[in-house]
């Protein structure tokens, strides 16, 4: 299986968390929400690489990984944050795909910063998500 058939194996996923997260931020605080899933998610992730044995290849990560992955982490909780916030205070058929503008902030990124080229058909596709995105939220 490529990288198309997991990326769209994680759009569906994606899809599953914004509605169930919408309906399980309901009544209770989003910060809260936010903490509960996130215990959910490191168990699920240990249980994983705990089954895989790949827990012992934790003494092999240098320390640029360690720094670039803890800021990763740092963004995903700030995201989360915000999300369910967003949720919990908008329609999930609006603030998801005001959150998919991540995507085109994604392929900035990667241009400025990882020196990834985009070809003309991206820059199209990278425009044609953010007017939708922004077309979902004046709906």
């Amino acid at each position: 299986m490529n990288w198309i058939f997991w990326s769209l194996l994680s759009a569906l996923f994606a899809a599953a968390t914004a509605i169930l997260a919408k309906i399980g931020v309901a009544h209770i605080d989003s910060n809260l929400a936010m903490a509960i899933r996130t215990t959910v998610v490191v168990v699920f992730a240990w249980s994983i690489a705990l089954a895989l044995g790949k827990h012992g290849e934790i003494r092999q990560v240098d320390g640029r990984a360690w720094l670039f992955l803890a800021l990763s982490g740092l963004g995903t909780g700030l995201s989360w944050l915000c999300y369910f916030r967003a949720l919990q205070l908008g329609p999930a058929s609006r603030v998801a795909p005001l959150d998919k503008l991540s995507v085109v902030l994604v392929m900035v990124f990667a241009v400025v910063f990882l020196g990834e080229k985009m070809s003309p058909w991206a820059v199209v596709g990278g425009l044609m998500i953010a007017g939708g995105a922004v077309a979902m939220v004046l709906a």
